[in-house]
């Protein structure tokens, strides 16, 4: 059985009731909501990866945000995903994810004709929801990376991923390798 996609755990965290409010957004039924919101999360985890691989000061800002996701409190981001409590529990995720929201929306309604303005609205109600899935995904990613694996909890790095040096998964961002390998864990999964 294959890893569910980032896209799946998107639509999961969102649940009926806020897929239904995106829908009433966009003027459609469940299914046509799940596509663009397929498709809006694809664009950001895509903008969100090119922007971490690169080596300049939005890589630097994007790779910082991630480190601050795998190893900030997570259950607060988790437990808060909805709603300005999830926003306020983003800390800088949360800024980075603003900052691509529009350059996003602009390229998904070319995709889609979905006016440009609606898709922003929905990645409003989506910033919560993928911080949620982005903190659930560090924490699963930190429970499967062995036995004895440290855990935030127990106050040592959250994150070691597979190859890394110890204590670089707390390192600054520019130490880059191990915290890139685990951004496309939390971003990868199963391919849809």
């Amino acid at each position: 059985m294959s890893e569910p996609s980032f896209q799946d755990d998107v639509l999961n965290e969102l649940g009926d009731d806020k897929l239904t409010e995106i829908a009433g957004l966009l003027g459609t039924d469940a299914n046509g909501a799940r596509d663009t919101v397929a498709a809006t999360v694809g664009a950001m985890t895509g903008d969100l990866q090119q922007k971490a691989d690169a080596d300049d000061d939005d890589g630097n800002e994007v790779r910082q945000a991630f480190a601050e996701v795998t190893q900030a409190p997570l259950e607060g981001v988790a437990t808060l995903g909805g709603g300005l409590g999830g926003m306020l529990s983003g800390g800088m995720m949360a800024g980075v994810l603003a900052k691509v929201s529009k350059p996003v929306a602009n390229a998904v309604s070319k995709k889609t004709g979905i006016p440009a303005p609606t898709v922003a609205r929905v990645i409003e109600l989506l910033i919560p929801v993928l911080l949620a899935v982005f903190a659930k995904r560090a924490a699963g990613k930190a429970g499967g990376a062995g036995a004895g694996a440290p855990t935030a909890a127990g106050g040592e790095s959250a994150i070691p991923s597979p190859g890394a040096v110890p204590g670089a998964a707390g390192a600054a961002p520019a130490a880059g390798g191990s915290l890139g390998d685990l951004l496309g864990q939390i971003l990868g999964g199963g391919k849809k």
